[in-house]
């Protein structure tokens, strides 16, 4: 089963990559607004999830944020990162710059060490205003799961135009502040092989990195439930090869299994 997260706070849940990690979705409570549509999302497709619900109010979020933040503090446990995440693409938020200052304030009001994390797909960083808002966090995390056009049009799904030139062009703009996140797996989607593990995929991939030059990669594969059935996940050694790959050019990497 795909997940739809609450709005606009959830958790804590413990992820995988950062720990103990209190979300913040900045989209519908009820369904699934995103400029992508991953045959792997698990969230699901965005045609399944149309939701009927506005999406949160900066002040909305900011006082749900707070609460939270209170009763944790009050009652644990205590975030090692407060994480944009959740149904969507949280930079379409009309408000996110504001949300991400009213963020770190509260942050450094009640957990000052705990990290403020982005998992953004890229596809706003054009925007001046999201552009300094991922700026000024912790981990900005940008979504890059391959160079390759035809294949990021089944996997991703982008929405109208994109151009993987022009996102690895904004993502060299953060001059290494940011960390690069990338899906590999395998199995099929509607008859069409899926596995992007292999140096067809990976090495362009590569090359795209050492160019974006980002303080850290992180690397995963499948964990949890996908809207399509017929995708398998990575194995332990191929994830195990693509990162001595990446260590190789001195980019720090993290392997989630």
């Amino acid at each position: 089963m795909t997940v739809i997260y609450p709005s606009p706070i959830f958790g804590p849940v413990h992820s995988r990559r950062l720990g103990v990690s209190l979300g913040i979705n900045l989209l519908p409570a009820d369904g699934k607004v995103c400029t992508f549509d991953c045959i792997y999302c698990e969230c699901g497709f965005n045609a399944d999830h149309r939701p009927k619900q506005p999406l949160p109010t900066r002040e909305e979020v900011r006082s749900a944020l707070e609460a939270r933040l209170r009763d944790m503090q009050q009652n644990g446990p205590t975030p090692d990162v407060l994480t944009f995440a959740g149904n969507g693409e949280p930079t379409a938020h009309p408000c996110f710059p504001e949300i991400i200052e009213d963020t770190l304030a509260l942050r450094d009001k009640y957990f000052p060490n705990a990290k403020v994390s982005v998992l953004s797909n890229s596809t706003f960083i054009h925007r001046p205003a999201v552009f300094e808002a991922l700026n000024k966090i912790d981990n900005n995390i940008l979504k890059l799961d391959t160079v390759d056009e035809e294949y990021v049009r089944v996997l991703d799904r982008p929405a109208g135009h994109y151009s993987i030139r022009k996102i690895i062009e904004g993502m060299k703009a953060f001059k290494g502040n940011c960390i690069i996140q990338t899906m590999f797996l395998k199995g099929s989607y509607k008859g069409q092989d899926m596995n992007n593990t292999s140096d067809k995929f990976v090495l362009p991939w590569l090359e795209a990195v050492k160019e974006i030059a980002p303080r850290q990669v992180m690397i995963y594969t499948i964990d949890r439930d996908t809207p399509d059935h017929d995708l398998q996940k990575a194995t332990h050694e191929e994830l195990d090869r693509i990162a001595e790959r990446i260590r190789e050019t001195g980019i720090p990497v993290s392997v989630s299994y």
